[in-house]
């Protein structure tokens, strides 16, 4: 069992390395609120320049991948559960806040895994 564990690791860790192009409409930061059983969703608004870079359309400047950013988020979505925060982005949300398929699956994910961690107790880290 734990070589089959150790083996979906590997491909789940190999994957977070390749190439993604970034959602034109923005980036969301998942977290987990223990205290009000809550998974939240910041969306944060973009525009990607020429070089492919998520840049701060109020700055201009390029948003870095690492390291601590000062913005403000457009908008916070919470649910008790990855289904119920799912749809309220891609369902509720006129015009959807996400353009690119790729990004609602790994969105999909997420949530999932935020839903674990706040079940489990584990720590929950956003991919």
């Amino acid at each position: 069992m734990d070589l089959i564990l150790e083996n979906l690791a590997a491909i789940d860790d190999k994957l977070s390395q390749r190439h993604i192009d970034l959602d034109p409409n923005g980036y969301f930061i998942i977290y987990v609120d223990r205290a009000e059983g809550l998974i939240h969703a910041k969306h944060f608004t973009n525009i990607i320049d020429d070089r492919g870079l998520a840049v701060d359309p109020e700055t201009g400047k390029v948003i870095p991948a690492r390291g601590k950013v000062e913005r403000t988020h457009t908008t916070v979505f919470s649910g008790r559960t990855a289904k119920e925060l799912s749809v309220k982005i891609f369902e509720e949300t006129q015009p959807c806040p996400v353009t690119q398929l790729d990004h609602a699956a790994y969105l999909g994910r997420e949530f999932v895994r935020a839903e674990v961690a706040l079940v489990t107790g584990q720590e929950y880290i956003q991919d």
